[in-house]
């Protein structure tokens, strides 16, 4: 691998409530030097994979302020101070979607621009979902949509369902080999089939969300 180059000056150049900037002297081992800027990484943040069983995806949406509209995407937080990211997807997913998880694994990280973000999202899956409601901080009710594995081709083909993390997580954690071979080549509206352990047979307002399942 090849050695990185020298950081030579790093320097604070704008700051905001939740960000700062830094523009960075950099000497490169052939003796190139540059300036760059960068967002240097806060704490991480934690995505998170649930499955309500073998066949379904509770996915959430909610309005994105850089892209201007609502994002079709899965669950996802900071990981607050003095909490492990197990713990943190498990709080992210009672305040988002409803439901805790019995078996909860974290299976990689992303970086999002790694050119000049330093933030990174670990990746987790949760299994054996049973229900469990915390309070969020989110400004409005967020709307979660099961989705139906075997119509991950229909969800990849929607236009509010392209945020990278996402898209990256469910490669993943392997849920398009978790659909039936042939299946989801056609659009279709998602939907629940047998139980629901998270107890979404019907829409049901709780604290901070709203869960709409589509027949």
């Amino acid at each position: 691998m090849a050695t990185g180059p020298k950081i030579l000056v790093p320097r604070l150049v704008a700051r905001s409530r939740l960000i700062h900037v830094e523009e960075v002297d950099l000497e490169f081992t052939n003796g190139a030097r540059r300036t760059f800027e960068r967002i240097p990484g806060g704490a991480d943040s934690v995505l998170i994979v649930p499955l309500l069983d073998a066949h379904t995806l509770p996915l959430i949406r909610e309005y994105g302020a850089g892209s201007e509209r609502y994002e079709l995407g899965l669950p996802k937080g900071i990981v607050e101070p003095g909490e492990g990211p197990v713990a943190a997807a498990n709080r992210e997913l009672q305040e988002e979607v409803g439901c805790a998880a019995r078996d909860l694994q974290v299976l990689g990280r992303v970086f999002i621009v790694p050119g000049y973000i330093g933030h990174c999202s670990l990746i987790a899956l949760a299994r054996a979902l049973y229900p469990s409601r915390l309070l969020g901080d989110e400004p409005e009710p967020i709307e979660v949509v099961p989705w139906r594995l075997d119509a991950l081709d229909a969800l990849l083909a929607r236009d509010d369902f392209d945020e990278a993390r996402s898209l990256a997580a469910l490669y993943l954690t392997d849920l398009p080999n978790r659909a039936t071979p042939g299946a989801g080549t056609r659009r279709r509206p998602a939907g629940l089939s047998g139980p629901d352990p998270c107890g979404h047979l019907r829409p049901l307002a709780v604290q901070g969300s709203t869960v709409n399942v589509r027949p």
